[in-house]
């Protein structure tokens, strides 16, 4: 399995399974797209913005659910092993993302995992141990967090300077190479960090300098 970044916006998520772990999957998707929970009944948990459609579809009604929302992506999260396997099936028909939540390990062909996130916008990490320890990708998760802190605000000064190298006229090669040494630079992450970004500008400026003047 690889990972890759996926864009929900303006798409569906139908979650069936109304427990605690339906709950943390639409919880999961709540910011970035429109998100169905199909359940009987609902636990005491939060659910975020989520629709929840009381029902209790069968095996034999799932497809009915799929062609009803038209999701992009849909979790199996019940408790019932047959419904789940039927939402998968009813996926893999129509060429759907699927997720089982009651699956560990190995995975079926075009099976999605929902990995542990570690997020500072526009910076997303997604740490995965493909289904089979959850609790690693969640340990992880935390030390990453520490680890990219303040990496949002870099991201976002370093993607600015990119447009404004291109507008200068710098070549690409100059350009690549001024940048990695710009986001490499202990002194101009600290900068960005204390909200200093003309400063910061001064800094990358003479770093671009420095690149194009050893021919890099």
């Amino acid at each position: 399995m690889i990972p890759l970044l996926h864009d929900f916006s303006d798409s569906r998520v139908l979650v069936f399974g109304g427990g605690p772990v339906g709950a943390r999957k639409a919880r999961r998707f709540d910011h970035e797209a429109e998100v169905v929970v199909v359940a009987p009944e609902f636990a005491d948990a939060d659910f975020g913005e989520a629709t929840l459609e009381r029902a209790s579809p069968d095996p034999t009604e799932v497809s009915e659910w799929l062609d009803r929302i038209e999701p992009a992506l849909v979790v199996a999260a019940t408790d019932d092993g047959a419904v789940n396997a039927a939402v998968e099936r009813a996926a893999e028909d129509r060429g759907v993302l699927v997720n089982r939540a009651d699956h560990s390990g190995e995975r079926a062909p075009g099976a999605v995992v929902l990995p542990a996130i570690a997020r500072d916008d526009p910076v997303v990490v997604g740490i995965s141990t493909q289904g089979g320890a959850p609790a690693v990708s969640g340990v992880l998760r935390e030390e990453i967090e520490r680890e990219i802190d303040g990496a949002g605000a870099l991201a976002r000064f370093v993607g600015d300077l990119r447009e404004r190298f291109a507008d200068q006229g710098v070549d690409g090669p100059h350009r690549r190479n001024a940048l990695r040494a710009i986001a490499r630079s202990d002194r101009i992450r600290a900068l960005v960090a204390d909200g200093q970004t003309d400063q910061a500008r001064e800094v990358a400026e003479t770093v671009l300098t420095e690149v194009r003047n050893s021919g890099e």
